[in-house]
């Protein structure tokens, strides 16, 4: 018997680091990527196989699915982890940053998945995990486009569930609320260019910026409407960098190979109680969550 192959993307730190860890604790055969393949190389020291993959090339995405087929024959699971959180109220985000944001995102996933899949229905079984977040269950000022591109990533997951069931492949969503991360260390680093590998959300985009007092937020051109939510970014990182009930990567990374082992994966794990009561929070009415956002916003 050969062991279990999973592919995973975004593995330079956070939960992608962390779930190359738990799987390989598990035995599974890890393929773990990132954009740069430096900050993966202490993944390949501790046993595994590591490749450079750019969510956004496709044929980077091609290259490394075959190689994992031309060399173990199978692939059991893919994790879409790879991902960055593009914040700003909607205005202040230019159209490119959205662009940027869904194609790492949303279309990242779509040109793993469309990868992947002939290979499991062939092998009549696999499972694919979606790093999602709280988010893509419940948007909030400053995050209509990061929220909008997990939104997107549930919608697909949820059609793709249904789709692939008759082959007997599964897929799972992750969900997680704030997670212990260097966010802000990162998001600096993609700032200046340094081409850091974006993880699960928990990272920045790497972008120039286009006001000298957007520090706190790159990507975003302040329109001087909005100063109270940045403000109120800068005091509290709204996501990110840990924070009131923020759980640990490791933890996240429990749920991911609990849903890539299981038989009968649930549809969707919300790994900490500030994921569930976020996921519970969208069942209230739009007014109580809009009279919450502009208490919020008051003090």
């Amino acid at each position: 018997m050969h062991p279990k192959t999973v592919l995973i993307t975004g593995c330079s730190s956070g939960i992608g680091r962390a779930t190359a860890l738990a799987f390989l604790e598990e035995d599974w055969c890890v393929y773990a990527t990132a954009r740069n393949p430096a900050d993966i190389e202490t993944l390949g020291e501790r046993g595994c196989r590591i490749a450079t993959l750019d969510v956004t090339d496709g044929d980077d995405v091609e290259r490394v699915v075959d190689r994992i087929v031309d060399e173990e024959g199978h692939i059991s699971c893919l994790v879409n982890n790879a991902g960055f959180g593009q914040m700003g109220p909607l205005e202040d985000v230019p159209t490119a940053k959205v662009h940027r944001q869904f194609d790492v995102n949303v279309y990242g996933p779509h040109r793993l998945i469309r990868a992947v899949l002939p290979h499991m229905r062939e092998q009549g079984d696999g499972t694919i995990v979606n790093v999602s977040s709280a988010a893509g269950r419940l948007s909030f000022p400053g995050g209509g486009v990061y929220a909008g591109s997990k939104f997107a990533l549930e919608a697909m997951s949820d059609a793709l569930r249904n789709e692939v069931d008759e082959y007997g492949i599964d897929v799972a969503i992750i969900e997680p609320g704030p997670v212990e991360s260097n966010f802000t260390d990162r998001v600096q680093r993609e700032v200046h260019g340094d081409g850091a590998e974006s993880d699960g959300g928990a990272s920045g985009d790497r972008s120039d910026r286009t006001d000298d007092d957007s520090d706190e937020i790159p990507g975003v051109e302040r329109s001087g409407a909005y100063e109270s939510f940045y403000e109120l970014f800068s005091e509290t990182q709204l996501i990110g960098g840990g924070g009131l009930g923020a759980i640990s990567p490791e933890r996240v990374a429990e749920d991911i190979v609990d849903a890539a082992s299981s038989t009968k994966p649930r549809a969707r794990y919300q790994p900490g109680t500030a994921a569930r009561v976020t996921v519970l929070a969208r069942h209230l009415p739009s007014r109580w969550l809009d009279t919450a956002y502009r208490y919020l916003r008051k003090l």
